[in-house]
């Protein structure tokens, strides 16, 4: 009853104020051409006196004139000083609606009201002063210098809503005994960061973003209230909880309430009394009861003599035994059923403590053993690569780390020389020094990869602290070892890379590290090197990296992944790119961007090209045996391929006929710099290759050096637009122009275009408009493994068939 009410006056009152505004705005307007009439043309021929004068005659609070400058618009004269050289260019909409006026344009920012030559803010609370509530008028026709802006000022606005709104019913429901607080709640911004607004040099809160409209928030629990408050306005029905709060036993309800913007009434109770109620029912209903609970105690104890208090005490220890309490022992001198059977609860209960214990023990040093290594107790390379995970956020640039690959030089000779147990003891002693070089736990990780082999991990080290870093390890590590009254001298190779800088994959971080300390030690070593490009492009690292390559490739060891092609406007799966992945036993994950140009360098780019092929088109012709609409796979086609172009045709034929993968569902993706050639065999083998049906893709188009000739003369199907275009895109489709003009050109040129790189809803919904449906990214999703990409083609087969099911319904 009393939430209804107040609701009640709650709506009146919002429909009423909202009827109030309106007529105090067209009231401003009046008092805007009256104002007029008695004003010069030019603000410079008025004093603030007279306009101070004025607005006592007209009926308003207040004048001010503003007028336009190079960069603002400013209150230039005013009979409230508050407002004299006010700038409003922070207003927001405000500022919006002023240049409109000047431009002699209606006002199009939805909100207030708009009339000729005219606009009505909403009320909201004064810039120039934020302890008052003001109602605004505008009002510009382009015969004077100046926006005439007369307004009300506090009670004058608010008066429709102290007379006729909610707070006295408010009151009188207070009063009532056992009603704490009545308050009427504004879900929108109920618990969430004030919105401070400073302009002016003042900071204030507008009453739109007020936490709460009436009544006062005496009893606040803000994060409980805000859940409740929301799962009322998700529900529509009322929800409650019990508190202590204040000193006081609380009950809070919230009843939701809808008109236009929802808002929430809260009820609080005193607890305490319902308690109380509570308590004095108990109470009667015991003393009638009494009689009959002294007859059914009398027959329990009689009967828990010999029977049931022998259940209940065994029961009571099997109960303990369920919930892990172990090993207490049970005494009961009987040598019946009972006493057979408590026999037996003390065993179980014994071999069960044992065997809880074995098993906590098992599990610790197993959990420990998983994660640590066993000679060092450092962590290991497996709590490595979890951890990482977790550490690296790709939305968060901010965060940087280092990593720092440590080999110890010359301890091939202590082994060597002295045995493996003795290099194990020097293990440990080079593990302690490292952790006391690096005391704070809490920036840094510190495991040992295998034989003399460690890793680093820094976070939120800048470049000079970490150099600072390992130099102090390798100093550490340099000093004097002494095992068996023998002095050792020994050294460290540190390596150093950094994300997200130089690379934000971190297995590829991580081969980075291990170059860099390679090339330590071949410079002699007891050094560190940081990782660049330069180090990249020598050859350090490089023989390493194409033995394991080519290991690989004879193994099969490169995993082909499928990043999923979309039509974004129908939500359709149409086909897929074909993308090289290669996690080593030795070096971990390593990047394309490293491989592939060792790869084309050594001549392994052919095998790799033919191994790649092979599995991706034998993967696609599986997927397309039950579908009645095929996908496509894409396959990235290196230079390389085009050094022997009848060859390749031969090649490419071979293998579609082998894997049973029809020329219409596979398509080449090549890179301008193959075209530039534009050599007689290059174009006659892609017309050879499109005759059969397949199709031609320029890979990353804007990127390289570009020209019309070839895009109009040579067979092309498809432009890719590069994701750096794309990624540019802003939320307010800022920076579109380069993808614009190649989703024009394309179209221009009768081609196909697609977008990679999609990551953004608004990238999106910007390709949508210029008709540019399909699309590949992260916003769709990453490049999968076959098995996953599986269960994302069943996801996609299951929503459509909802979609048309839907549909026909």
């Amino acid at each position: 009853m009393i939430t209804k009410e107040v609701s009640f006056q709650v709506k009146n009152t919002k429909r009423g104020s909202l009827y109030v505004e309106d007529i105090l705005g067209r009231d401003l307007r009046m008092a805007s051409l009256a104002i007029k009439a008695k004003l010069p043309p030019r603000y410079q021929d008025i004093t603030n006196d007279q306009l101070s004068k004025l607005a006592k005659d007209v009926g308003v609070s207040h004048i001010t004139l503003l007028a336009k400058t190079p960069y603002d618009i400013i209150g230039v004269r005013s009979s409230d000083p508050e407002e004299i050289n006010m700038s409003t260019k922070q207003w927001g909409y405000w500022y919006d609606a002023f240049q409109q006026l000047l431009s002699l344009a209606p006002v199009k920012v939805e909100k207030g009201i708009t009339l000729p030559h005219y606009w009505s803010g909403p009320i909201e609370i004064a810039d120039s002063n934020p302890e008052h509530i003001d109602k605004w008028g505008y009002y510009y026709d382009g015969t004077t210098n100046y926006i005439i802006n007369p307004f009300f000022r506090d009670n004058e606005v608010l008066e429709y809503e102290n007379r006729f709104g909610p707070q006295s019913i408010i009151k009188d429901f207070t009063r009532e005994q056992g009603i704490l607080e009545l308050i009427v709640l504004n879900p929108k911004h109920f618990g969430k960061k004030k919105e401070v607004v400073h302009s002016n040099g003042q900071s204030y809160t507008r009453i739109s973003a007020e936490p709460y409209w009436y009544g006062h928030y005496k009893y606040p629990n803000i994060k409980t209230d805000s859940d409740y408050i929301k799962k009322a306005i998700k529900t529509n029905d009322v929800q409650s909880y019990k508190a202590h709060i204040n000193g006081k036993n609380i009950m809070k309800t919230f009843s939701p309430a809808f008109n236009g913007d929802p808002f929430v009434i809260e009820l609080v109770y005193d607890y305490g009394l319902i308690q109380k109620e509570l308590a004095h029912e108990l109470q009667v209903h015991i003393l009638l009861s009494i009689a009959i609970m002294i007859i059914v105690l009398i027959i329990s104890f009689i009967f828990s003599r010999s029977i049931t208090q022998p259940i209940g005490y065994i029961v009571e220890q099997v109960n303990e035994i369920a919930q892990g309490n172990f090993g207490k022992h049970l005494h009961l001198n009987r040598k019946d059923e009972l006493g057979l059977l408590t026999e037996n609860v003390n065993a179980l209960s014994n071999h069960l403590r044992s065997y809880v214990d074995d098993l906590k023990r098992s599990k610790e040093l197993i959990e420990f053993q998983a994660y640590h290594d066993p000679l060092t107790g450092l962590l290991n390379r497996r709590y490595f690569q979890e951890k990482i995970k977790h550490i690296i956020d790709p939305n968060d640039k901010r965060r940087t780390l280092s990593v720092l690959f440590i080999d110890m030089d010359r301890f091939k000779q202590v082994n060597d020389s002295f045995g493996h147990n003795k290099g194990d003891e020097l293990l440990k002693i080079v593990a302690e020094r490292i952790k006391q070089c690096l005391p704070d736990e809490g920036r840094n990780i510190i495991t040992r990869q295998g034989g003399d082999e460690f890793i680093i991990l820094l976070v939120n080290y800048d470049l000079q602290e970490t150099k600072a870093a390992a130099e102090g390890v390798i100093s550490s590590l340099k000093k004097p070892y002494s095992i068996d009254g023998n002095e050792i001298y020994l050294g460290a190779s540190c390596g150093i890379s950094l994300y997200p800088e130089q690379t934000e994959n971190f297995d590829t971080l991580v081969i980075y590290a291990d170059l860099a300390m390679y090339s330590a030690k071949k410079m002699g070593g007891n050094r560190l090197t940081v990782y660049s490009e330069q180090l990249m492009n020598s050859n350090i690292g490089r023989p390493r990296l194409e033995a394991r390559l080519r290991k690989a490739i004879e193994n099969e060891k490169i995993e082909v992944y499928y990043q999923p092609k979309i039509n974004a406007e129908s939500d359709t799966l149409f086909g897929a790119e074909a993308l090289l992945r290669w996690t080593d036993e030795e070096l971990g994950f390593v990047s394309p961007e490293l491989f592939i140009p060792i790869a084309e360098e050594t001549g392994l780019i052919q095998p790799l090209w033919e191994l790649v092929m092979k599995m991706a088109c034998g993967q696609m012709s599986h997927w397309n045996k039950n579908r009645s609409i095929p996908l496509s796979i894409s396959v990235n086609f290196s230079g390389r391929q085009f050094q022997e172009p009848s060859n390749m045709v031969k090649q490419v034929k071979e293998i579609l006929n082998e894997t049973k993968l029809g020329p219409e569902n596979f398509e080449i993706e090549i890179t301008e710099s193959i075209l530039l050639n534009n050599s007689s065999d290059i174009v006659e083998s892609l017309h050879s290759l499109q005759d059969t049906g397949i199709s031609i893709s320029i890979d990353d188009f804007g990127t390289g050096y570009s020209s019309l000739n070839y895009l109009r003369n040579l067979p092309i199907n498809t432009l890719k637009i590069d994701k750096s275009f794309i990624q540019d895109i802003k939320e307010d489709w800022g920076n579109s122009e380069i993808a614009e003009a190649v989703i024009n050109l394309a179209r221009s040129l009768h081609l196909n275009v697609i977008a990679e790189g999609v990551e953004q809803e608004y990238q999106k919904e910007f390709l949508l408009s210029k008709d540019c449906v399909q699309m590949q990214g992260y916003l769709f999703s990453k490049p999968l493994r076959k098995e996953e990409f599986d269960q994302f083609l069943n996801s996609k087969e299951k929503g459509l068939r909802f979609k048309i099911i839907k549909e026909n319904e």
